[in-house]
């Protein structure tokens, strides 16, 4: 029985029953509740601290020795301690696998995993997606509980949620609501998105929380809210477990994600772009680009070509293909329906692999070490609005994470010159010599400069 039929069928007892006997409840009397589901979950929720530095964002003008002896500017602190808390869910209880947000965990270098007994264990980072803001940790496997994945594609709008997390960093708490929608991308807090939307509450400290359904399974991973003030307004995101899934797999496996790669550059199917192209679909992704020696060119893929389904599931738009292809590994074979030039073709689709040109700075430039760069892949939200240099990883307690550089983050120029590839930075920080090296850097909507000594 749903809330709502509860509530309504309580009411029309009590009305048939009487005022006196509506609320006079028996010592037989079961009432609906979620506490069995909560105790069978909430043992496998855990509460996350993290201590790390975060670097002091200081104009660079106050490094400049000359600056500072003429003006007798003192020392300024470079980088400050920082504590944050979060949430996260055992997934694996005999191997002692935490799954929570990268953003929980980025730049920490002590980790602490609260128990719901109030166990306190250490925990070490196994490895981390930006991507898609997940992250692996694990704990000694002494006596864990772990949360039973669900499938986040039986989900439907209107089913009830329970976000169970750390808000505020108040302790674990349990809030109720429903799927508000599925599916919302374009919210710039990932990579990949294709969040699952409830008005459960979740505020901040929920971030790596369960979103479970009534059966007590994990159906999301909390990871985000939409409010101007910062705390619960109805809105939360959480990433749907299925995603979850295939992350966290890769990560125990390679240590990192590998994607399958389509090679190609896409965008909506919009109503005047179907009409002009003559094609009768209600969603699909249009290929605007098709990317010289990748998968989409070897399987006869043209710019033009609008896809409409993906081993046979219709496709809605742009941000689903990308999603779903992401998901994927390379090697996977695929089946693409497209429409092209009115008629419908199915295409069979090898994914190739993601080859990021990538360098890792620990020799060629001190200022650098412990950085990795890549040019800007075709896939990436940025790539063609921004000119520059991806950073892929950053090693913690490394100079540069300590001046501040994060991974995501996309150098826009060194020393004051545009750069574009990873040729040209590692040029740049041999040459800087014992001289700081100043990055301009691209973070989110906003940029600002780093200098790294």
């Amino acid at each position: 029985m749903n809330r709502f039929a509860f509530v309504v069928l309580f009411i029309a007892l009590g009305q048939l029953a009487g005022p006196s006997s509506a609320f006079a409840a028996t010592s037989a009397e079961v009432l609906p509740s979620l506490s069995p589901v909560l105790e069978k979950v909430s043992p496998g929720v855990v509460n996350i601290a993290v201590r790390g530095r975060v670097a002091i964002t200081q104009n660079p003008l106050f490094q400049d020795p000359f600056f500072r002896r003429f003006f007798d500017f003192p020392e300024m602190p470079r980088e400050r301690e920082v504590q944050s808390v979060g949430s996260g869910v055992i997934t694996d209880a005999a191997k002692g696998y935490v799954v929570t947000n990268h953003h929980v965990i980025a730049n920490a270098e002590d980790i602490t995993v609260v128990l719901n007994d109030r166990r306190r264990l250490d925990a070490e980072i196994v490895g981390s997606d930006p991507e898609s803001d997940v992250a692996v940790l694990k704990i000694e496997p002494d006596d864990l509980t772990d949360v039973p994945l669900g499938d986040s594609d039986d989900l439907k709008i209107g089913d009830f949620v329970i976000a169970i997390g750390n808000p505020f960093g108040i302790g674990q708490t349990a809030t109720l609501g429903i799927v508000s929608a599925l599916g919302r991308s374009g919210l710039g807090i990932g990579g990949y998105e294709n969040f699952i939307q409830t008005d459960a509450s979740i505020n901040p400290g929920n971030s790596g929380g369960a979103l479970v359904d009534q059966r007590g399974r994990l159906v999301g991973v909390n990871t985000a809210i939409l409010s101007r003030s910062g705390g619960n307004v109805g809105i939360g995101f959480a990433i749907p477990v299925n995603m979850v899934r295939n992350v966290v797999e890769q990560i125990i496996l390679h240590g990192e994600v590998r994607r399958g790669r389509l090679g190609v550059l896409i965008q909506d199917l919009t109503p005047d772009i179907a009409e002009a192209m003559r094609v009768e679909a209600e969603g699909g992704a249009v290929i605007s680009r098709v990317m010289a020696d990748s998968a989409a060119e070897s399987a006869g893929i043209r710019p033009g070509d609008v896809v409409v389904s993906l081993d046979g599931k219709a496709i809605g738009g742009s941000a689903e293909l990308r999603n779903r292809i992401g998901q994927m590994r390379p090697g996977q074979k695929v089946e693409l329906g497209i429409v092209r030039k009115g008629k419908r073709l199915d295409l069979k689709v090898t994914l190739g692999e993601t080859e990021e040109p990538r360098a890792s700075l620990g020799e060629s430039g001190s200022r650098l070490a412990g950085v990795e760069l890549s040019e800007i892949p075709p896939d990436h939200p940025l790539y063609g609005p921004v000119q520059g240099v991806l950073v892929q990883q950053v090693e913690p307690l490394s100079k540069a994470a300590r001046a501040g550089l994060r991974a995501g983050d996309i150098i826009v120029s060194a020393n004051q010159r545009a750069v574009t590839s990873v040729d040209e930075v590692t040029a740049i920080a041999r040459k800087s010599g014992d001289k700081p090296l100043l990055l301009n850097v691209h973070r989110g909507d906003g940029a600002l400069f780093l200098a790294i000594r």
